[in-house]
C-alpha cells in the first residue's frame, strides 16, 4: 500500500514538474526576442556594470549547458531520470523559499566580480568584415544560435543632419557594426579617446615617470637573487660547436681557409690631415668649401738641415734687401747640433695672425669646372693608312710653259693632259712621259682649257681674250678623230651664223687649221672659263661683268647654237658646272651659289657660302655634294640634301684658294692655293642619308715655288688612277702620285 501510495505521488509531481518546465521555457523565449530587439534599453545596474552581459545570469546559464541531444536522453535508464527530476523539485522548491544552492552561489559571485574589458560577445560571428552581412536581415547569431536581426534603419542624409541638429549627444553617438545600434559613450569612454587621441596612457592614475625599482643594485648581496642550479651545458663542452672547430680546422689544414697575418715588423704610420674636415659638422654641407691647409715643413725648416739648404752670405745679404713679398723663403735657415738648442721661434705669433687673416679675409667661392680631356675634343678619325690610295709623292715634272700656265685638263682616257698658258701656247703631254705631243699658238693668254668628257670625241676647249676655241688635236684613233670631224662640221645645209646675236659661230682657215683649231666662237667679251657638260655636246662659257646681264653663254656645239640663260644680272659671275646626271647647273657668284633646273627653267636653290669671294667650284660626281674654295683661305663642303650652309668650313690654307677638283672615282677631293701647297683630303659620302660625310685631310704636296706672290693656279685628277695634276705660277706642271 506504501509502495503504490509513493508512486502516485511521484506521478503527480511529474505532471506538475512538466507543467511548469513547459512554462519556464516559453517565458526565457520571450525574454531573449525582447534582449535582441531592446539591446539600448539596459537597466541601471547593466549601466553601473559597464554594459557586458558576460556578468549576467544569461551568460552564466547559456545553451551550451542544455546541449546534450535527445537521442542520448532516451537511452539513459529511467532511474536516472527520476533522481535527476527528483533533485530539480527540491531545487526549484529551494528558490521558492529564497535559498539558493552553494554552487550557484560561487557562480553568482564569480561572474559578478568579474570586470574584464573583453570584447561584446552577444554577437558571436567573431571577428571578421561585417560588410558580409549587408545583404543578409541578420547581422549574426546570438550564444544560442539564434540570428540577430538588424535593427530597422530607415535615416537618410536629411534626418541624420536634423538628428544632428537636435540631438545634444550626437556627437558622443557611436555606431556598433557587429549588433547594427548607435552607442552613446559616457564622459569616462570620451576623457579615455581624447587621452589615447593627444598620445597619453589610457589609465589617468598610471605614473609614466615613477622611480625604477632595481632588481639587481650595486650591492653584494650575501644570497643569491635565484638559487637555480646551473645548466649542464655550462661546464659541458659542446658537440655542436666541437663539430664546427673541427670542419674550420680540417678546411685550414686543407688550405681553403688562409688566415691574415699581421705583419708586426712594421710601425702604423698615419696622415694627421688626411680627416682634418670631415668630423667637422661643415664638411656635411653641400657647398662647403674646407680652407687651404698650410704647406707641409720641409728641409728648410728642419733644426739641423742639409748644407745645400745653408745660405751664404751673399745669399742672406741678397734676402735681407728683397722686400717679403719677394722672398721664397721667410726666414732665414739655421743650424743647431741638437733639438735642445733650438730657441723659440720669434715669428710664431706673427705668422699664426696672417694665417688667420687668410682664413678670414680670403674669398672662397666655387667654380663649376668642367675637367674635359683635350683628346677627347678632337674627333675621332681614321689614321691615313687606312684611307689609302691617295697621292704622296712627286713623280713627273712637265717643263716647256714659259709663263703661268693657269689651267690644266685631262683627256678622258687619262692618256694626254693639255694646259694653258700666258705664254700663248696651249700644249699637249703625255702623262706617263711628261713628253709634250704638240704645242699650239693661239696668239694670247690662255685663261682656261677643258677636255670634253664624252670619250667618243677627241674635243679641247680654250678661253682666251673674248674667244673660245675648239681644237681637234688628232690625239686618238681614226674612228674618234671622225667622230670629231662630224660633231664639229654642224648641222647639213645650215650656214654658221655670224652677225646674229652678241655670239658668232665661224670656221678656221688653212694655217689655224693646220694646227688643229675647227671652231671660233666669238664674245662680246672676255672669256674667264669654260665647261663642258657630261655629254659632250653643250659648252658653258664664263665672262664676269658687273654692268651687264651677259656673262654666262651656253653653246651647243652639234647645232652651232649660243643662248643666255639669264635676263638680269645676279651678281659677278665666278665660275659655272653642269650637274654630271641631273639637268642642273650651278652658278657661282661671289658670295653664294645658284642652282638651276634646266628643264623648268628656274632657280631650285641657294647656297650661303660663308665667305667673302668664291674663287672656284666643283661638283661631287654623284651630285649631292659640292665644294667651294674661295679667296679668304677657305673651303666650304656642302651637302645639298641637309642644308643650304657649309657641312663643314675647312681653312686648312694660308693664303688663297684657287682651286678645288674632285676625284671621279676615288673618294678624295684637292684644293690648291697661292701658299705653294695642295692639300688632299678623304671624303667619304655614305649611301645612308642620316650618316655624315666623313672629310680627313690625308696629305700636304708640296713642290711649286711661289713666284710673284702666287702658288698653285690650278689642280685636276687624273679620270682613273689616284694621281693629282697641279700647274703653277712657276711655268711648271706636276704630278703626284
Amino acid at each position: 500500500m506504501e509502495q503504490s501510495s509513493t508512486r502516485t505521488e511521484m506521478e503527480i509531481v511529474r505532471k506538475t514538474v512538466k507543467k511548469k518546465r513547459s512554462k519556464e521555457e516559453e517565458q526565457e523565449e520571450q525574454e531573449e526576442q525582447v534582449e535582441v530587439f531592446n539591446l539600448n534599453n539596459k537597466t541601471p545596474e547593466e549601466e553601473e556594470d559597464g554594459g557586458d552581459l558576460s556578468d549576467s545570469e544569461d551568460s552564466v546559464f547559456s545553451g551550451l549547458e542544455d546541449s546534450g541531444s535527445d537521442s542520448e536522453d532516451e537511452e539513459e535508464d529511467g532511474s536516472h531520470e527520476e533522481d535527476r527530476k527528483d533533485e530539480h523539485i527540491l531545487q526549484t522548491k529551494n528558490k521558492k523559499k529564497g535559498g539558493l544552492t552553494k554552487e550557484e552561489e560561487k557562480q553568482e559571485d564569480e561572474y559578478r566580480q568579474d570586470s574584464s574589458d573583453e570584447e561584446d560577445i552577444r554577437n558571436t560571428v567573431g571577428n571578421i568584415p561585417m560588410d558580409w552581412y549587408k545583404d543578409f536581415p541578420h547581422i549574426g547569431y546570438n550564444l544560442d544560435g539564434k540570428k540577430i536581426f538588424k535593427p530597422i534603419r530607415n535615416k537618410d542624409e536629411l534626418d541624420d543632419f536634423l538628428d544632428k541638429m537636435d540631438n545634444p549627444d550626437y556627437w558622443r553617438t557611436v555606431h556598433d557594426k557587429q549588433t547594427g545600434s548607435d552607442i552613446i559613450l559616457s564622459d569616462d569612454q570620451v576623457a579615455l579617446v581624447n587621452r589615447l587621441q593627444r598620445g597619453q596612457f589610457g589609465d589617468v592614475h598610471f605614473n609614466e615617470y615613477q622611480p625604477q625599482v632595481e632588481f639587481f643594485s650595486s650591492d653584494l648581496m650575501q644570497h643569491p637573487v635565484t638559487n637555480r642550479p646551473a645548466d649542464k651545458r655550462s661546464f659541458i663542452p659542446s658537440l655542436v660547436e666541437k663539430d664546427k672547430v673541427s670542419k674550420l680546422v680540417h678546411a685550414i689544414k686543407m688550405g681553403w681557409i688562409k688566415p691574415k697575418r699581421h705583419e708586426e715588423g712594421e710601425g702604423r704610420y698615419y696622415d694627421l690631415w688626411a680627416n682634418e674636415d670631415s668630423s667637422s659638422g661643415l664638411a656635411r654641407h653641400k657647398m662647403h668649401l674646407p680652407a687651404p691647409r698650410a704647406p707641409l715643413p720641409g728641409h728648410q725648416e728642419s733644426y739641423n738641415p742639409p748644407p745645400e739648404y745653408l745660405f751664404t752670405e751673399e745669399e742672406k745679404a741678397l734676402w735681407e734687401q728683397q722686400d717679403a713679398s719677394d722672398r721664397k723663403c721667410p726666414f732665414v735657415p739655421r743650424r743647431f747640433s741638437s733639438l735642445l738648442q733650438v730657441p723659440a721661434f720669434p715669428r710664431f705669433l706673427h705668422e699664426r695672425f696672417e694665417r688667420c687673416l687668410d682664413l678670414y679675409l680670403c674669398p672662397r667661392q666655387r667654380k663649376l669646372r668642367v675637367n674635359v680631356n683635350p683628346e677627347d675634343l678632337i674627333p675621332k678619325l681614321p689614321k691615313p693608312k687606312d684611307l689609302q690610295p691617295f697621292p704622296t709623292t712627286q713623280s713627273l715634272v712637265y717643263r716647256g710653259h714659259s709663263g703661268l700656265v693657269r689651267s690644266i685638263s685631262v683627256s678622258p682616257s687619262g692618256q694626254w693632259l693639255a694646259s694653258g698658258s700666258d705664254d700663248g701656247s696651249v700644249r699637249f703631254w703625255e702623262v706617263c712621259s711628261s713628253r709634250c705631243m704638240k704645242t699650239v699658238q693661239v696668239g694670247g693668254a690662255v685663261k682656261s682649257v677643258a677636255w670634253n668628257p664624252n670619250p667618243s670625241v677627241c674635243l679641247l676647249a680654250v678661253a682666251l681674250d673674248s674667244l673660245v676655241l675648239v681644237l681637234s688635236p688628232s690625239l686618238a684613233d681614226r674612228q674618234v678623230v671622225s667622230a670629231s670631224e662630224r660633231l664639229l662640221s654642224g648641222p647639213q645645209g645650215a650656214e654658221p651664223v655670224e652677225g646674229a646675236g652678241p655670239v658668232t659661230w665661224s670656221d678656221t682657215e688653212a694655217e689655224e687649221l693646220n694646227q688643229g683649231i675647227r671652231l671660233k666662237i666669238q664674245h662680246p667679251k672676255s672669256v674667264q672659263q669654260v665647261v663642258w657638260h657630261a655629254k659632250g655636246d653643250y659648252l658653258a662659257s664664263v665672262m664676269p661683268d658687273h654692268s651687264s646681264h651677259l656673262q654666262v653663254f651656253i653653246h651647243q656645239v652639234s647645232r652651232r647654237r649660243s643662248q643666255n640663260p639669264f635676263r638680269k644680272n645676279k651678281g659677278l659671275v665666278q665660275c659655272v658646272s653642269f650637274h654630271p646626271i641631273r639637268p642642273y647647273f650651278f652658278v657661282a657668284t661671289q658670295r653664294s651659289v645658284r642652282i638651276y633646273n634646266l628643264v623648268k627653267q628656274e632657280m631650285t636653290k641657294k647656297l650661303q657660302a660663308n665667305s667673302k669671294w668664291i674663287s672656284s667650284m666643283a661638283v661631287h660626281p654623284g651630285g649631292d655634294h659640292v665644294i667651294c674654295g674661295s679667296y679668304d683661305c677657305r673651303l666650304s663642303w656642302f651637302d645639298l640634301d641637309l642644308s643650304t650652309k657649309p657641312y663643314k668650313m675647312l681653312r686648312h690654307h694660308k693664303k688663297a684658294v684657287r682651286s678645288v677638283a674632285y676625284h671621279r672615282l676615288y673618294p678624295l677631293f684637292a684644293s690648291a692655293s697661292d701658299d705653294g701647297s695642295v692639300i688632299v683630303c678623304h671624303g667619304t659620302v655614305y649611301n645612308d642619308l642620316l650618316q655624315n660625310p666623313l672629310l680627313v685631310p690625308v696629305k700636304v704636296l708640296r713642290g711649286h715655288v711661289i713666284t710673284q706672290d702666287l702658288g698653285v693656279l690650278d689642280v685636276t685628277f687624273h679620270p682613273s688612277q689616284p694621281w693629282v695634276f697641279s700647274s703653277g705660277a712657276d711655268a711648271t706642271i706636276r704630278l703626284f702620285t
